[in-house]
């Protein structure tokens, strides 16, 4: 059929080519005003509905960028208000264990302070003061003596009495300073006692106000994400990135732990449950090992939301506390158990392998040798067994961390992903419309040689058409040319 429509104008191939080259140029020539409107079309169709995509997913990822702003924004809040009801907690504390009994401290410094008061008011040094009959034997005895015996006599007599008089009252002066020293050196431990008690006082009030420049900094930031700081929102995403990693890294570190913990518990589950039963494609035996797993699991989990260290279920926190102290004791009764067991599974592990080996060595003939120190892997598997589901049971805390951070991080995905595709529509309406401008020049070009003679009888009958305009422009009179 093809090599028919060929030669249907010639037998020539080469002619009969040239003849459909001319036709189909002249069909495209005659219609390139359709063409050129189609082509147009479709670009602006494809132009607008993709500038139409784009926007809606820029309106997307706005809605998007706010709602992630929003539940970023809520978490922050809900962190920082947790950190400022355990400083509360902390501070209600400091002042229940230190500060209940100010009131003794006060009464105890105003016992001591009056004390002192007393005592200061006791050794006071008072100088005695002469008696007023010194000054009149003083001016006797100042009365010249002229020679007279009996006169020289009694102003001798006048001077002893005074000089006694004298004597007396420094010998009571020094007993008055000796009694005073002694109240002043028995208000040295009162002074010691207070300034022990002042110092008390001091580093309670100083607990006190370092607890409240922590809790003004939670306030400040809090106050931050609450008006939508860039710079709060900034570190709230860093935060939660780097929750989210370190999270993940610790569930992949507890994933591990799970599959060692598996791997204790296994083979001697088989002997229990039976290693030839089958659930489907899965043993029956490792299913009851992964059970035993998920539960201490979840008997973790739900231990430390009694005990308010995580928040997957607000409903256990929202219980009271006495009912809270019974779950707790509940959950941990039954973690011990499941970890017992485990220890227990994880000897008769050991106990099951050093039967294998023996089996294996009379099989072989060899004589069965009695290992040494064989009690000490016994006893690190048991030892693991026992341990492994407590550590297993703080799962809970990661798992919070990673589920939290996993909605700000899948939000930040889906927003970047929402801003490549728009940009990605932006772009092909573009090249879309670029590349429909090349097909209509590369159109053109195909049928330049019909467009060049369009264009020469268009420029002819344009000259035409001007020089008879010029002909009968009026003013002129050609007959007398």
């Amino acid at each position: 059929m093809p090599t028919e429509l060929i030669h249907l104008w010639s037998d020539n191939a080469a002619a009969s080519l040239a003849i459909w080259l001319f036709v189909l140029v002249l069909a495209m020539y005659l219609g390139r005003s359709q063409s050129h409107a189609l082509l147009q079309a479709l670009a602006r169709s494809i132009y607008r509905s993709a500038r139409l995509g784009a926007r809606a997913l820029s309106r997307a990822q706005q809605q998007l960028r706010e709602r992630n702003r929003a539940v970023l924004q809520s978490a922050g809040e809900q962190q920082l208000q947790r950190a400022i009801e355990r400083e509360f907690v902390r501070v209600n504390s400091i002042i229940t264990r230190d500060l209940a009994h100010y009131p003794s401290l006060h009464r105890q410094i105003s016992d001591t302070v009056s004390k002192i008061e007393k005592d200061y008011e006791a050794a006071i040094d008072t100088p005695p003061m002469p008696p007023a009959w010194v000054e009149v034997v003083e001016t006797v005895a100042a009365i010249p003596r002229s020679g007279d015996a009996a006169v020289a006599k009694i102003l001798d007599k006048i001077h002893e009495t005074v000089e006694s008089a004298q004597a007396e009252s420094l010998q009571a002066y020094q007993k008055s300073s000796q009694v005073s020293h002694k109240l002043l050196s028995r208000m040295q431990p009162l002074w010691r006692k207070l300034d022990g008690d002042l110092a008390d006082v001091k580093q309670r009030v100083d607990s006190l106000e370092d607890r409240a420049s922590v809790i003004d900094g939670f306030m400040t930031e809090y106050r931050a994400i609450r008006s939508g700081a860039q710079e709060a929102m900034a570190r709230l995403t860093s935060s939660s990135l780097t929750q989210f990693f370190v999270s993940a890294l610790v569930l992949i570190i507890a994933v591990f732990g799970g599959l060692i913990n598996f791997q204790l518990i296994a083979m001697p589950m088989s002997e229990m449950v039976g290693g030839t039963s089958y659930i489907g494609a899965m043993k029956t035996s490792d299913i009851a090992a992964l059970v035993i797993i998920m539960v201490e699991i979840a008997m973790g989990l739900f231990l430390l939301e009694s005990l308010r260290i995580t928040h997957l279920f607000p409903m256990i926190g929202s219980m009271d506390d006495k009912m809270r102290r019974r779950m707790v004791w509940i959950t941990f009764t039954i973690l011990t158990v499941l970890a017992t067991i485990e220890a227990s599974l994880a000897y008769m592990r050991d106990l099951l392998a050093l039967d294998r080996e023996a089996l294996k060595q009379s099989l072989a003939g060899a004589s069965v040798v009695e290992a040494n120190f064989r009690w000490i892997p016994s006893v690190g598997q048991m030892v693991m067994g026992f341990v492994l589901p407590f550590a297993l049971a703080f799962v809970a805390i990661p798992l919070e961390s990673f589920i939290q951070s996993t909605r700000t991080v899948l939000g930040m995905f889906a927003e970047a992903t929402l801003k490549v595709l728009a940009v990605v529509c932006r772009l092909l309406g573009a090249v879309v419309q670029q590349m429909v401008r090349f097909i209509i020049h590369l159109y053109d070009l195909v049928i330049m040689v019909p467009l060049a003679f369009e264009r020469w009888i268009s420029a002819g009958r344009a000259r035409m058409a001007k020089s008879n305009d010029s002909r009968t422009e009026p003013g002129l009179d050609y007959s007398e040319v």
